[in-house]
């Protein structure tokens, strides 16, 4: 770990994150050249944390060998410029074993995933979270979503048993239990908005005190997304909102065609702007030639001064 804790929860609690994709060459195996120049590029930007092997990066999709080479080369090219923070989950054991992976490869955190496929009563939750947390001595963001949204009393118990745990990203959408989390649990948490392409929400989130989300269109359109951040904090609701009806409100849309678009099309567009990183693996799919002609006109809008 490069940084203290403190550090780690200021750089994601407030400030815009960035979740690049995973780059896979022609034969869909990892291209570590190609990430490395990715993350480069990254770093180049007004950003305040880098999520490697996070949802947009298809950590799903990683083997733990996979995800070991992922989380070395983002720590060793973002050289402690900025905090790191890989993910883990699928089970209590896969969760510790990728914990032990991160922390080894020098990570200063993990985003916990929700457990694989089960439905979960809340106490089960509790326990598979604090499991992992208790194997790891890294930061822990805990990740609200799927099968493994926690409730506020959930959350409180959480955060009580274990000091690692620095937070936690909304992945539901749901603002009256994210505000019911923030108002119970206070700042011994950070807070991250976390929905696919989380912009969407900013303005709700921002008005419960979460002041940051992760970017999966930074990774095609950073000038835009670092300047929505910037005006969104500024209240400059004009701009907001213009952007918003222009590119938002559109990509979603198109988002919303297909299931696991919130990936692929983050992979698309990366190849647009002449920065491919492969295609998604299965069960992902790539969008349609139709589909990819819609977001190259967007992000030519979104490229406009």
């Amino acid at each position: 770990m490069e940084f203290s804790r403190a550090a780690v929860m200021r750089a994601v609690g407030d400030g815009l994150l960035s979740f690049p994709i995973t780059d896979f060459d022609t034969d869909g195996r990892f291209d570590a050249d190609s990430y490395r120049r990715r993350l480069e590029w990254f770093v180049s930007y007004d950003i305040s944390a880098v999520f490697v092997a996070g949802g947009t990066g298809e950590f799903f999709n990683l083997s733990l060998d996979e995800y070991r080479d992922v989380v070395r080369v983002a720590v060793e090219t973002v050289g402690g410029k900025l905090p790191v923070i890989a993910s883990a989950g699928l089970s209590v054991a896969s969760g510790k074993a990728f914990a032990e992976a991160a922390d080894d490869a020098g990570a200063d955190g993990i985003l916990l995933m929700p457990p694989y496929l089960t439905e979960c009563p809340q106490q089960g939750l509790v326990e598979y979270a604090r499991q992992i947390c208790d194997a790891t001595p890294l930061n822990v963001i805990y990740y609200n979503r799927g099968n493994g949204v926690l409730g506020a009393d959930a959350v409180q118990r959480l955060a009580d048993a274990c000091p690692n745990l620095i937070g936690l990203k909304d992945g539901k959408g749901d603002i009256q239990l994210l505000n019911k989390i923030v108002k119970t649990v206070g700042d011994r948490l950070v807070y991250v908005g976390g929905v696919p392409t989380a912009e969407i929400f900013a303005e709700a989130y921002l008005s419960i005190g979460v002041n940051t989300y992760s970017s999966a269109v930074f990774n095609f359109v950073p000038d835009m997304a670092v300047k929505f951040y910037r005006e969104l904090r500024s209240g400059n609701a004009d701009v907001v909102k213009r952007i918003t009806n222009e590119f938002f409100i559109p990509f979603v849309d198109l988002r919303d065609r297909k299931a696991g678009y919130a990936v692929s099309l983050i992979k698309a567009g990366a190849e647009i702007i002449g920065r491919p990183a492969g295609n998604v693996r299965a069960p992902l799919v790539m969008p349609t030639l139709e589909e990819r002609n819609q977001l190259e006109k967007l992000i030519g809008l979104a490229q406009q001064p």
